[in-house]
């Protein structure tokens, strides 16, 4: 049995299966809903029922308060339907969005490299060809681990049937330990996807800064590489931040980048680069390398932010500083299973991208 809903106020109208959550629905059929944790907690993907009956399901009682409930809030990653619905949700229509649906994949596993001592590159041919935009994510069911992780793909849209990795081990973190321990080629996963509102605006204008730190580097990649493939002829500059040159991976890939591409500029950063006398690059933080190279002044680019949070806030308050604002800058923070969650976010500091 199927349910019909309508969601407003963009007007679109999905199928909903019997025991299938209202997000998961949605973005099986190309309907963009925000959401975050996926399971109740955040309250990201609260709606308002308007028309018909809804089972909440296993909702936070401080994600979705009695009050709350007694109006007819839901939680759209935990409710069902019980009739054909209509619901409204905060909804940001953006005219570069394609909405590609969510679909479910079976991926082999074809070789995993060493990227650096915290993270490594792990390559998987999928049953059939993604679409998706650079700059989106799948979420990757690994054996014996509860739940799926996200992770972004650092692959361009041009390689649609292979998807590549980057996973930095967490402490602790019985996904990423598997990955860096067990994994191997030949093993089989299941994945979903793509997922995010993390792409490139190609319809606004303005040059391109990227600035990247740790793994957060996958997303910038695949958008950087999509772009010159395209050709685009924007000037693109990608700041890469890391603590030292062993996980400072992937620059001779961007060296080359820039040495073909007239309009693109590498900028790598160490943040411990005064225990390496070898190093002639820039030493200090990846914000610092931005501010240093733009002379602080940032007005009329558009900025793609990807790491953790704390670099995410700390490029925030240096772009803002040189006259850069909250229209032009998106970003996607990574978060570790210390921080309560292995999946990308956005920044509390702003209420949409």
């Amino acid at each position: 049995m199927s349910y019909s809903l309508t969601i407003e106020p963009i007007g679109e109208q999905i199928n909903v299966e019997e025991g299938q959550t209202i997000l998961q629905a949605a973005l099986r059929q190309g309907v963009w809903l925000p959401f975050a944790c996926g399971h109740g907690t955040c309250a990201t993907c609260k709606i308002q029922v308007v028309e018909g009956d809804v089972d909440i399901g296993d909702a936070s009682p401080f994600a979705l308060m009695d009050g709350e409930r007694d109006e007819g809030k839901v939680l759209a990653c935990c409710a069902t339907l019980q009739s054909d619905a209509v619901i409204e949700a905060d909804i940001d229509v953006d005219d570069d969005f394609e909405g590609y649906p969510v679909e479910d994949y079976v991926a082999t596993v074809t070789r995993i490299v060493t990227l650096s001592p915290t993270i490594k590159g792990v390559h998987l041919k999928l049953d059939r060809p993604m679409t998706f935009q650079a700059g989106q994510y799948i979420n990757l069911v690994l054996p014996g681990i509860e739940g799926s992780r996200a992770f972004s793909l650092a692959n361009p849209p041009s390689r649609a049937d292979e998807v590549e990795l980057h996973i930095r081990l967490v402490e602790g973190g019985a996904a990423t330990t598997h990955v860096h321990q067990q994994l191997k080629a030949g093993d089989q996963l299941s994945l979903s996807g793509p997922y995010g509102q993390y792409f490139v605006r190609r319809s606004q204008p303005g040059d391109l800064i990227f600035i990247a730190g740790g793994s957060g580097l996958s997303s910038p990649q695949s958008m950087i590489l999509d772009l010159l493939e395209q050709g685009d002829t924007r000037q693109m500059t990608l700041f890469q931040g890391a603590r030292n040159r062993a996980e400072l991976y992937n620059h001779d890939l961007f060296q080359g980048l820039a040495a073909k591409h007239s309009n693109f500029t590498y900028v790598p950063a160490l943040s411990q680069a005064e225990k390496d006398d070898q190093w002639t690059g820039f030493c200090g933080y990846v914000h610092e390398a931005a501010k240093e190279h733009f002379g602080g002044r940032f007005a009329g680019n558009k900025a793609y932010l990807c790491g953790p949070p704390p670099m995410i806030d700390s490029s925030i308050s240096a772009l803002m500083q040189g006259r850069l604002f909250e229209r032009d800058i998106f970003m996607e923070r990574f978060f570790t299973a210390a921080d309560g969650a292995e999946e990308t976010t956005r920044s509390a500091l702003f209420k949409k991208i």
